[in-house]
């Protein structure tokens, strides 16, 4: 197999995404050591943005000028959290997914400066958090929590944690040990207490279609497993089309004798309503159950939940 020389890889200039592309780096080094790679950072329309989401394309906002330096060749390769590509839509013509690497944590972590767990946070502590996923669960299950909108990378929430702009906070546990903060976990919740975003703890490398040499270099970095379970979570959000504003989680897990299982929510904002749907599939195609669990919720009603809110 002939390998490139030299790939360069496009990244957000954020800490998280540096780390991230540091991974693959490495990952690429032990595996190909004759290769070099350079990174292109860029700055994004998301990463300038410090309003609603929603006003900017959505998750959109983050990937298209990473999108766009690879289709002009300016970069080879791209690092992506799975979460925060748009599934309502086709990557964009040219690009493909050429590897999911191994999962990280799937999880959320509450960090609250005074070390109480969230079954002990007093009524009326605000809880730092952008995420419409995040803010349905706790309206669910801790009505008496307060909300406030956080954006900005983990590094500069942590921040405004620190100046008194909220009591605690919520981030994902892979990212805070992408950028060596796990020290600052108060709690790790589980899956059941506050269900993850699509994608979530997922990196992906998305290359130009027609790049064989590249993509066959950075493939043999993918993890069949994760795979799998990235492609169910997927399908299921393609299906269902949901937006950026949508109160969807769930999660696929595929076992050790090659079952994959998928248990997915739809929220509305305020909580008050969630549809549930968990399947489980032999080695069955796992686009099948990512689209049989969506037409679950679809037949509970979701398709009406998604459209009601604005976006």
């Amino acid at each position: 197999m002939s390998v490139p020389e030299l790939i360069r890889i496009v990244s957000r200039d954020s800490p998280m995404a540096l780390a991230q592309v540091e991974r693959v780096q490495a990952e690429l080094a032990a595996l190909h050591p004759q290769v070099r790679t350079e990174v292109v950072p860029v700055k994004t329309t998301g990463d300038k943005w410090m309003g609603d989401l929603a006003q900017v394309e959505g998750k959109g906002a983050f990937t298209k000028e990473v999108d766009a330096a690879l289709l002009a060749g300016e970069a080879d390769l791209a690092v992506h959290c799975v979460k925060d590509v748009p599934a309502d839509r086709p990557l964009p013509a040219g690009t493909m997914f050429a590897a999911f690497l191994k999962r990280d944590d799937i999880r959320d972590a509450l960090i609250h400066p005074g070390g109480l767990p969230l079954d002990e946070l007093p009524a009326g502590t605000r809880i730092g958090t952008s995420s419409v996923r995040r803010i349905a669960q706790l309206a669910a299950s801790y009505p008496h929590l307060q909300c406030v909108p956080f954006r900005g990378n983990a590094n500069r929430r942590l921040e405004k944690l620190a100046a008194g702009e909220a009591d605690a906070l919520l981030l994902a546990v892979s990212g805070l040990e992408r950028i060596g903060r796990t020290d600052v976990i108060t709690e790790v919740l589980s899956p059941e207490t506050m269900m993850p975003p699509i994608g979530a703890g997922i990196l992906a490398l998305q290359c130009r279609e027609g790049d064989t040499t590249v993509i066959d270099t950075v493939s043999a970095l993918g993890d069949p497993d994760t795979y799998r379970e990235a492609t169910a979570e997927r399908m299921f959000l393609h299906v269902l089309q949901g937006h950026c504003n949508s109160p969807i989680a769930g999660y696929a897990t595929a076992g050790r004798g090659g079952e994959l299982s998928l248990r997915a929510c739809v929220f509305t904002p305020d909580g008050k309503t969630q549809l549930n749907a968990h399947e489980w599939a032999g080695r069955l195609d796992p686009a099948t159950l990512g689209t049989s669990v969506a037409v679950a919720l679809l037949r509970q009603g979701a398709r009406e939940l998604i459209d009601n809110i604005a976006h």
